[in-house]
């Protein structure tokens, strides 16, 4: 119970109550500034922020720029696993017990970090509710992402995926408004990323631009420009099937065999690979009674087996 005043037969002594320290906690300014268990790091275009198999011992907020996570196998076959922008955070496996990094993260631009140790987040997190809530926040809509990422794997095909992975690398259905040139990224960062070929990514990146879905940047940077209409190739499914489906490998070689001169004309035969990418080899001319002396078939049926 609280008096303001208290009468004891003399003057009157009056109570004020002493004004409560202010704790206003801000998560932003907390990951915006550095301080006690925390360090602002500078990281330029290519560098190492860390690597696979060396120790987590903290947990980092990417300010501004774009960092790439990756991952080696045991056999040295590297995968991308995400690209992430401003406001994410990175290698908090570290809180989670995990004593080794499980993959690598490298700056793909400029980037600003902040690197907060271990036990001065896990700290932070019990104290400060409000950090706690924007942390969770995060991980929840991460997670949903990975799901997103599985069922869009199992269900869509390669092509669809690519759109899918450009939207998200210029922010389109994020808040904010979505970045209107995508830094460089290399054919190959996207097949890993989509889970198909190079050779596929390059049939798909060109057929978006003739269709004027992106556009490549000129200049030393060289990046890329992704169009709002991009969107109907996710949402829509709408993508014209004339004049960009890619040639059947029989037709090439049928196209090639006629076009060569007669001297130079051997025998095409068509492989697959464990990719199941059509290779095609040429063999030099010979007369059919050639795999008939081998005993493995009659000329008949050579002509037959070597028909494309």
């Amino acid at each position: 119970m609280f008096w303001d005043s208290l009468d004891l037969g003399g003057p009157t002594m009056t109570f004020v109550a002493a004004p409560k320290k202010g704790r206003d906690f801000d998560p932003k300014n907390f990951l915006a500034t550095i301080g006690k268990g925390r360090k602002a790091v500078l990281f330029p275009k290519k560098q190492a922020i860390f690597t696979q198999g060396e120790s987590a011992d903290a947990i980092f907020y990417l300010q501004t720029g774009k960092v790439r996570l990756t991952v080696v196998s045991k056999t040295g076959k590297e995968a991308t696993i995400g690209i992430l922008s401003d406001g994410s955070f990175f290698g908090e496996g570290s809180l989670a017990g995990q004593p080794l990094r499980m993959g690598t993260a490298t700056a793909m631009t400029d980037c600003s970090v902040l690197r907060i140790e271990k036990r001065a987040m896990v700290d932070t997190l019990h104290r400060e509710h409000a950090l706690s809530a924007l942390f969770v926040a995060y991980l929840l809509t991460r997670n949903i992402r990975y799901e997103e990422d599985l069922v869009d794997q199992l269900f869509n095909s390669s092509e669809k995926r690519l759109a899918r992975v450009l939207l998200m690398l210029a922010h389109f259905g994020n808040e904010g408004v979505p970045e209107t040139l995508v830094p460089k990224i290399s054919q190959e960062t996207l097949a890993e990323m989509v889970g198909t070929t190079r050779s596929r990514v390059s049939f798909f990146m060109n057929r978006f631009r003739k269709l004027g879905f992106i556009h490549y940047a000129g200049g030393v940077e060289g990046g890329l420009q992704v169009h709002s209409s991009l969107l109907n190739v996710v949402l829509h499914d709408w993508l014209p099937r004339r004049n960009f489906q890619s040639p059947d490998p029989r037709q090439r070689a049928t196209q090639a065999f006629a076009g060569s001169k007669p001297e130079s004309r051997g025998i095409f035969i068509a492989t697959t690979t464990s990719s199941n990418v059509a290779v095609l080899r040429t063999l030099p001319e010979m007369p059919m009674s050639a795999f008939e002396t081998t005993g493995c078939c009659s000329a008949s049926e050579s002509r037959r087996s070597l028909t494309l």
